[in-house]
């Protein structure tokens, strides 16, 4: 767009700074480009260099990564102080190229940029001005100025006199199918959560539409602002209810250029699994039970196990018997040390060898007369190394005290959970040994390998072994090398020959560290495979879903306990969720644990709101919605059909938008009959939400918005899962059903 293009002489100022900034930030991109490629070039260094050069590609990897991501819309505002200073705020911070560093535009997490947020004409913290700058790529569009000090009589004729028209329009803009950041429209209330102290646990609470969801992935972005080298070491996890959820909030944090953050569902926080099946309600309730740590434990605890009466062991043509008193012994002594079950094996092979040790000793080295022992400690020695070579000794250690893996331990109390359960629990969470695992078997899987820990000593033996070939393969290059120097200069004079080689500088111990392959991963990406990886901050969202088995693995991913939980209490819908926070934090935090609650309802109309309302309101009387901020005019509407698929058919095309999404929001076995009617929309696979049409069900809908709603059939759902379903939409609503409403609804 040329100048002549622009109304005005503000709006030509502005789109000639913003150009000047994208050529900032492609020469920041090339030079970054250039400095990546220049480290990785490096080659084999010194172990420091090596260190250094692995962080210079990390950091600037990521602000490659960052600098690509806000690309889009990289200054979204303006403060002009009364002191005659302007600050431009934008997603990420930049500074001129010259000996000075000036700032250039100023990261929106600094603290120059707060007034932005918070400055209003009562309190307006050292500001005259405040303008918002839209864009459409790189350039400007629209202009939006708040006079904050009403003595200044400066005009630009860009004057909002409500100041909320970018809020406003944001709101009413189109949705995409991916949750976009809000930080051009950040609330003062959200700002105060999103720059609340990282130590310790934050929960914040909020209705449908309240943007919970959005301040918490605004408050990761400030937290690895504020505190980037612990959290950038330690990494974020960010913790959804689904895979369509985390594929929605997806691109937020890149936008806001951090990319270095885990998301993750719970059925993905053990490596190596990933939950594909779907439990009963009944099944998951039992699963995410808090005594479900219990009844493992006892699963472990019967794992080692006592001879049935005996087991015999042939060894040097004796017969050895181990009954179960002696093993016993070995047993309790081992369970004292108080080890994880796999960890703990160790021991107890020290104790049954130690007794059959004593058993040869005595057979073979008692004086008949006196009956003392006549084998010195060098005898005795070699009876247990012998002992240690003979297989059946380790089938039977095998026999009593088995490895386990988590994997196969669940699956094998899964497929007989008797004796474990009452019979109906029982029941309930009976499933063969080769079915896929559900998002309810990950707390359990990780329990499980809690309490029976890592027999690593195989691990240990091979990396030794590899080790010590890296080692003599690297002598005997280090050998070759000075071999060769001492043939080049046998026949020079003494100065040439003190020349150094490799052999003169380097050990072969060094030298093959230097030739070991390196990690490039992030801290993401490695946290992502390490079970027992403990992050620098938690983020959980719908954190009332989560059960109690749930929240204790997340607990062991945070020692420090530095978390920000969001959720709301009114739409807990699964049967194992905790629901209240305190039921939640007190066995972990007591009440040390700060709570802030979001009360003004951006998604929603007025209208739709009120209909959702009043079907919480017939169950809860007292119940108090959040406010919604703004009214469109169009009521939603309810009509009865006994055609479902062709009465979904008629809707759908009445409210799919001419921009934006509509999603249609059933149960799940209407899905196929639906979708068969439905051009474009597929049943059974995961939602695509990018497309125009989605169909859901009320669980895969939460934390989700679209511009039009269509919910189906709502006198199956729970009040939670209709609560949800009713609280999508951001302009209309439509609501078909065969049967009797739920009370709330018929109204």
């Amino acid at each position: 767009m040329s100048n002549s293009e622009f109304p005005d002489d503000e709006m030509r100022a502005e789109q000639k700074f913003i150009d000047g900034l994208y050529a900032r930030v492609d020469e920041l991109r090339g030079e970054t480009q250039a400095g990546v490629t220049d480290a990785l070039a490096q080659g084999n260094t010194p172990m420091q260099a090596r260190l250094e050069r692995d962080i210079l590609v990390a950091e600037r990897s990521g602000l490659l990564a960052a600098l690509n991501a806000v690309d889009g819309s990289l200054c979204f505002g303006r403060i002009d102080l009364s002191s005659g200073v302007s600050h431009h705020i934008g997603r990420i911070g930049l500074r001129t190229d010259d000996t000075e560093r000036t700032p250039i535009l100023i990261d929106w997490r600094a603290d120059v940029a707060r007034p932005f947020y918070l400055a209003t004409g009562h309190t307006p913290m050292g500001l005259r001005r405040r303008r918002h700058i839209s864009t459409h790529d790189r350039t400007v569009t629209a202009l939006h100025d708040e006079i904050l000090d009403l003595g200044d009589e400066e005009r630009t004729g860009h004057e909002d006199p409500s100041g909320d028209a970018v809020l406003l329009a944001a709101l009413n803009s189109a949705r995409t199918g991916r949750m976009g950041d809000i930080v051009r429209t950040i609330q003062a209330e959200q700002d105060e959560i999103i720059r609340a102290p990282h130590r310790g646990v934050l929960v914040v609470e909020g209705g449908p539409g309240t943007g919970k969801t959005a301040v918490a992935l605004h408050r990761a972005a400030y937290l690895l602002y504020e505190h980037r080298e612990l959290l950038a070491r330690r990494a974020v996890l960010i913790v959804g209810p689904n895979p369509a959820f985390l594929g929605y909030i997806g691109e937020v944090l890149p936008s806001l250029g951090e990319t270095g953050v885990l998301l993750a569902t719970v059925g993905e926080l053990f490596p190596g699994v990933r939950a594909t099946a779907v439990d009963t309600p009944e099944a998951a309730a039992v699963k995410g039970r808090a005594d479900m740590a219990d009844v493992l434990a006892e699963v472990v605890r019967d794992r080692q196990a006592l001879p049935d009466p005996v087991i015999a062991i042939e060894h040097d043509r004796e017969v050895l018997m181990l009954d179960d008193g002696l093993v016993s012994v070995a047993r309790d002594r081992t369970r004292a040390a108080e080890l994880p079950h796999n960890t703990a094996r160790e021991v107890f092979e020290g104790h049954i060898l130690n007794t059959l040790t004593d058993m040869v000793a005595e057979r073979i080295g008692t004086d008949p007369y006196d009956g003392t022992n006549l084998l010195d400690p060098t005898d005795i020695t070699q009876i247990r190394d012998e002992l240690a070579e003979n297989p059946e000794v380790w089938s039977a250690i095998d026999q009593l005290w088995p490895v386990l893996t988590p994997q196969r331990l669940v699956a094998d109390f899964l497929a007989e959970p008797e004796g474990y359960l009452t019979d109906a629990d029982a029941a309930a969470v009976r499933r063969p040994v080769t079915r896929a695992w559900t998002v309810a078997d990950v707390p359990l899987l990780d329990e499980a390998a809690e309490l029976l820990g890592d027999d690593d000593r195989a691990a240990r033996l091979r990396a030794e072994r590899e080790r010590e070939t890296q080692v003599a393969y690297a002598q005997g290059v280090l050998d070759v090398s000075y071999a060769s120097r001492t043939y080049e200069f046998e026949d020079k004079d003494d100065d040439e020959s003190e020349v150094l080689s490799a052999h003169d500088i380097i050990d072969a111990e060094r030298f093959a560290e230097r030739q070991e392959e390196e990690d490039h991963r992030s801290a993401a990406e490695r946290a992502a495979a390490d079970r027992t990886w403990a992050f620098g901050h938690i983020i959980v969202d719908e954190a009332q879903e989560l059960s109690p088995m749930a929240w204790r693995l997340l607990m062991r991913r945070s020692p420090t306990r530095s978390m920000t939980l969001v959720g709301d209490p009114a739409q807990t819908a699964e049967a194992a969720g905790v629901g209240a926070w305190a039921d939640i934090l007190g066995p972990y935090v007591e009440d040390r644990w700060t709570h802030t609650r979001l009360g003004v309802n951006y998604r929603t109309p007025a209208e739709i709101m009120e209909l959702a309302a009043g079907v919480v309101r017939a169950e809860n009387p007292d119940f108090e919605p959040p406010s919604s901020v703004r009214s469109t005019g169009v009521r939603p509407w309810v009509r009865a059909t006994d055609d479902v698929p062709g009465a979904v058919a008629e809707a759908v095309a009445e409210l799919t938008p001419e921009e934006g999404r509509l999603a249609v929001i059933a149960p799940r076995d209407l899905h196929r009959r639906i979708a068969a009617r439905l051009d474009g929309v597929t049943a059974g696979a995961e939602p695509d939400l990018t497309r125009t049409v989605v169909l859901l069900d009320p669980r895969q809908a939460k934390g989700l918005e679209f511009d039009s709603v269509l919910v189906v059939e709502p006198g199956r759902y729970g009040t939670s899962d209709l609560y949800v379903a009713l609280t999508r939409a951001t302009q209309r609503l439509g609501v078909l059903h065969t049967g009797n409403l739920p009370e709330g609804l018929a109204a």
